[in-house]
């Protein structure tokens, strides 16, 4: 698979999963038996246990997005540095809903097999996100 196209489809699936909610573009850009380890530390496998995950974020973060800052492909893999956002309207962490907007870096390894994502690994600085949640919070 050529590298633009496995770039396409970490856009695709940060645009249209995430982004937008649709997961029913989820079995289109990700394995039936896909893996995933969330920023915020969650271990997720296919493609049902991933949805929910998606939910979870979603009910916690309002008007949730993630954005692409750099992307690199190799071999059957793309590299992404991301920033995560969103507005704090549920519990998140332990902390009671803010209404304020929380950011937080991160860095996702997807790992492909024939065409879509067998594997995403997601590294959130969330200690930096725990700290503006405290801020947030007094």
């Amino acid at each position: 698979m050529e590298y633009s196209a496995l770039k396409t489809v970490v856009q695709k699936f940060y645009a249209d999963v995430w982004n937008t909610r649709d997961k029913s573009a989820i079995p289109a850009l990700l394995q039936p038996d896909f893996t995933f380890r969330g920023s915020l530390g969650q271990r997720k496998t296919g493609h049902s246990e991933f949805a929910e995950y998606v939910d979870f974020v979603h009910q916690a973060l309002g008007a949730y997005q993630c954005d692409i800052l750099d992307l690199v492909a190799e071999d059957n893999q793309c590299f992404a540095r991301m920033r995560f956002s969103g507005i704090h309207r549920g519990d998140f962490f332990g902390f009671k809903p803010t209404g304020k907007k929380v950011e937080w870096a991160g860095a996702a390894l997807f790992s492909f097999r024939d065409g879509r994502v067998a594997d995403l690994w997601v590294l959130g600085d969330v200690h930096g996100l725990l700290q503006l949640l405290e801020k947030n919070n007094e």
